[in-house]
C-alpha cells in the first residue's frame, strides 16, 4: 500500500499571547495556511473560549488543519494532515511565521503504511525578528 498521508503534530511556544487570544485571527492565519499549501476548504469551524483562547479546523479535501491556543501559556497545538501530493510542512511553516513563537517540536507521522512511521526531526530554535 503507498502512503495515504503525512500528519504533523507541532507544539509552538513562546508564541505573543495576542496572536493567540482571538477567534477571528487565528482563523484567518489557518485558512491562508490551508490555501498556501493548496489544499482545497470544504468547512471551516472555530470557537471562542472565554476569556480567551481558541480552538478550531479547517477541512480540506486533502484532510484537515487543527488548532488549540492557549494564550495564557503562549503555547499553541497544531495538526496539521494532508493526503495526495499537498506538503504539510508549507501549512505548518505559514502558521508558524504568523504566531511567532520562539520556539517549535513537530513530528510527523506516515499514515496509510502498513507500519506506522514516525519522523521526529530535532527541535529547531525558531528566532522571532
Amino acid at each position: 500500500m503507498e502512503t495515504q498521508g503525512r500528519h504533523l503534530i507541532v507544539e509552538l511556544w513562546g508564541c505573543p499571547p495576542e496572536r493567540l487570544s482571538l477567534r477571528e485571527p487565528v482563523e484567518k492565519i489557518m485558512v491562508e495556511a490551508a490555501l498556501e499549501s493548496g489544499g482545497d476548504i470544504r468547512e471551516v469551524s472555530f470557537h471562542q473560549f472565554e476569556p480567551f483562547g481558541v480552538s478550531g479546523v479547517v477541512v480540506i479535501s486533502e484532510s484537515h488543519l487543527s488548532i488549540h491556543t492557549f494564550p495564557e501559556h503562549g503555547y499553541a497545538s497544531l495538526d496539521v494532515y494532508t493526503c495526495g501530493g499537498l506538503n504539510p510542512h508549507t501549512a505548518m511553516e505559514s502558521v508558524r511565521r504568523a504566531l511567532g513563537g520562539e520556539r517549535y517540536e513537530c513530528l510527523e507521522v506516515i499514515r496509510g503504511e502498513r507500519q506506522l512511521r514516525i519522523e521526529a526531526p530535532q527541535p529547531v530554535p525558531v528566532m522571532v525578528l
